[in-house]
């Protein structure tokens, strides 16, 4: 769903605490979030399905532990563009590399930082070098992750 420019009516502090509910756990019913927000499960589904309309809410995921699924490497890259490289270019450098979890444009002296997820070094050493072959990408910086301490991108 693609976001709307402005909402139908300001987020309130109800809103948002529901939107953390959710967040913190999307399988809650609508009867558990109305018990902690004093609310009706009937008000708080109308709520939400204001949020989704309105783009706030863009969906709803499972969240795995990746290391239970296969091994994992777990990196952090800086990423150092072409002059005149734009957030677009480099969408499109990105989008389409499956190992990639997140990316952002960043100020400093990296253009764009990346987490990815690869299965081996030698898996990791073939990314870094499809990443430096593309035009947009004239280096890259790479750190191995030894252990996450907080991850609140969920």
């Amino acid at each position: 769903m693609v976001p709307k420019t402005q909402l139908s009516r300001p987020l309130d502090d109800t809103d948002r605490r529901i939107i953390a509910l959710l967040r913190e756990n999307a399988k809650r019913t609508f009867a558990q979030i109305g018990e902690q927000v004093a609310l009706s499960a009937t008000a708080v589904k109308r709520r939400v399905d204001r949020l989704e309309r309105d783009g706030v809410i863009t969906g709803y995921t499972a969240i795995v532990e990746p290391s239970l699924i296969s091994p994992a490497v777990e990196t952090v890259m800086e990423i150092y563009c072409a002059d005149r490289t734009s957030p677009a270019d480099m969408h499109a450098s990105l989008h389409d590399v499956e190992e990639i979890v997140t990316a952002f444009t960043v100020s400093g002296d990296a253009d764009a930082l990346v987490r990815a997820r690869v299965d081996s070094i030698d898996h990791l050493e073939k990314l870094v070098e499809r990443l430096r072959r593309d035009p947009n990408i004239v280096r890259t910086r790479t750190m191995i992750v030894l252990s996450t301490i907080i991850d609140r991108t969920h």
